[in-house]
């Protein structure tokens, strides 16, 4: 972080992502612009949504904190099950692919995303032929085969 700092997650903004027509609302703690090494975000996922799309890193690491809820995470070996108390790690690379849906029909899916903040990072969505390049003097998502 740049400097201390307490923040009230009742006092977040909230944002609103629509892909595919699915929703999500993420929370940034700690945005780039906060931070040197990290971002934290929490994101809350209603029933039959999912956040972010089936994806990996190339360089930044992340880690799922489930305040409330249930989960299942797609991982390119299995499903995966969580629930409030679970933490989650994904490596980066491929193995690390990952996509998490709310598996409640009636509870919201709240979770805390820790990840590592290099300057450069590229995301690959491999079921929309898809990835996001994101840096400090740009952002964009970019078709595969373009």
């Amino acid at each position: 972080m740049k400097q201390l700092a307490v923040k009230n997650y009742n006092n977040l903004a909230e944002q609103k992502i629509e892909q595919n027509g699915n929703e999500f609302i993420v929370k940034y703690v700690f945005p780039t612009t906060e931070a040197k090494q990290c971002n934290v975000s929490v994101v809350e996922v209603e029933p039959g949504n999912y956040a972010w799309g089936y994806h990996y890193h190339e360089m930044n690491e992340e880690v799922f904190y489930i305040i409330s809820g249930k989960g299942t995470i797609r991982t390119i070996n299995a499903e995966i099950n969580v629930k409030a108390g679970d933490i989650i790690t994904f490596p980066t690379g491929e193995e690390g692919s990952h996509v998490i849906s709310n598996a409640s029909k009636d509870e919201k899916l709240v979770y805390l995303d820790f990840d590592t903040a290099n300057p450069a990072e590229i995301v690959h969505f491999p079921d929309i032929d898809k990835i996001m390049a994101i840096g400090p003097y740009s952002n964009g998502m970019y078709d595969i085969n373009a």
